[in-house]
């Protein structure tokens, strides 16, 4: 990938708030454009092919990895991968703007290492594992099963914050939309 943009990665426990502050960022005039993962899990009734995720079948997945599609994946739980497409990237740097990611914990280190000075990578933390559980279950989307492997998955993911450029602790959004952009507007200018 030759193309001169920059990456800005968000990662986060699930719940945390990083696709609210991501969303943020979309809509601070910053050049970003919003890079979609793919992913093999069963799409949600409120979203949308192409726009929140690339909905693939795990074979198709499967296949392209193999054919060495991807920046990034993960088998995040079993059956269930998530990725980034090369050519989602580069569809992005085609059209002059700068990649934003809102990825796990896992993919958005395999994309600082592999974009390294050209990214920066944002850790949002949220304030504990508690007020983690009460966002979670304010979703309506989990069952007791899926919720405890989430809080499990947070907490060990909660470990690999020292290994990101950055951490935005979300314990009021408004302030933690306000840190990021600066963030981001600071390393996009840089």
């Amino acid at each position: 990938m030759s193309a001169t943009g920059k990456c800005v990665i968000f990662s986060a426990p699930s719940g945390a708030g990083k696709t609210t502050i991501v969303h943020h960022l979309l809509d601070a005039g910053l050049d970003l454009s919003f890079s979609v993962s793919a992913t093999s899990r069963e799409r949600r009734a409120n979203e949308v092919d192409g726009r929140d995720y690339l909905f693939l079948s795990p074979d198709e997945f499967r296949q392209r990895i193999e054919a060495g599609d991807f920046v990034e994946w993960e088998e995040v739980y079993p059956g269930q991968y998530y990725g980034t497409l090369r050519s989602e990237v580069e569809r992005i740097w085609a059209a002059g703007h700068h990649a934003i990611f809102d990825v796990d914990v896992v993919g958005g280190l395999r994309l600082k290492q592999e974009f390294g000075d050209r990214a920066l990578a944002v850790f949002v933390r949220p304030p504990d594992l508690r007020t983690l559980e009460t966002r979670l279950k304010g979703r309506n989307t989990e069952t007791r099963e899926s919720l405890q492997r989430r809080l499990d998955k947070a907490a060990r993911e909660m470990r690999f914050a020292p290994r990101f450029d950055v951490e935005v602790v979300n314990n009021d959004l408004d302030l933690a939309c306000d840190e990021a952009v600066r963030l981001v507007r600071d390393f996009l200018l840089a």
